[in-house]
């Protein structure tokens, strides 16, 4: 039995995020002494709604262009595999959140020499496909990498430090969370 429920743990580690219906999930939170489990609820829609505000928050507080556009960023990153906060990171240190964009290439995506995207949405999804390993030309330097690998395919190869830099933004962002 306790064999059966390891695998069920496992398989679950693998689904995405966006997989998981919208609807509340328990979590008991406790510890060994003979206190009360407390019960929380946190529904996968308020997780969304959290890192979407902490994205927006960000871009607000330092008034960029993308504000407003982090429920995109969030929902983009769940449905390539991404961390939430690394395409937010990746526009900051390319453009400053959209302040410096080629039109809506806010990523620097091929040297800004990639200006047909029609709308923020646009550029956010199509840097989600390439990064999360999607876009067969790409995917050898993104699929299946880490996070910190995609940054040195990224921009790494040319400024040392890159990976580093966004990783620090991406670390400012999360204090935006509620």
């Amino acid at each position: 039995m306790i064999k059966n429920i390891y695998k069920v743990g496992q398989v679950l580690a693998f689904v995405p995020f966006m997989a998981i219906p919208s609807i509340s999930v328990t979590s008991n939170i406790g510890s060994l002494d003979a206190t009360p489990v407390t019960q929380v609820e946190v529904s996968v829609d308020d997780l969304r709604s959290q890192k979407a505000a902490a994205i927006d928050s960000y871009f607000t507080a330092r008034g960029m262009p993308l504000s407003g556009t982090g429920m995109n960023f969030v929902l983009v990153a769940e449905k390539y595999g991404l961390d939430w906060r690394l395409l937010p990171a990746i526009s900051v240190r390319e453009s400053s959140g959209g302040k410096a964009a080629c039109g809506y290439n806010v990523f620097g995506w091929g040297s800004c020499k990639l200006s047909n995207f029609k709308s923020y949405e646009d550029a956010i999804e199509s840097l989600g496909k390439n990064l999360g390993g999607a876009n067969p030309k790409t995917s050898r330097y993104y699929a299946g990498k880490s996070t910190m690998q995609k940054l040195y395919y990224y921009n790494g190869t040319v400024i040392a430090s890159y990976p580093g830099e966004v990783a620090s933004i991406m670390s400012t962002i999360e204090t935006h969370l509620n």
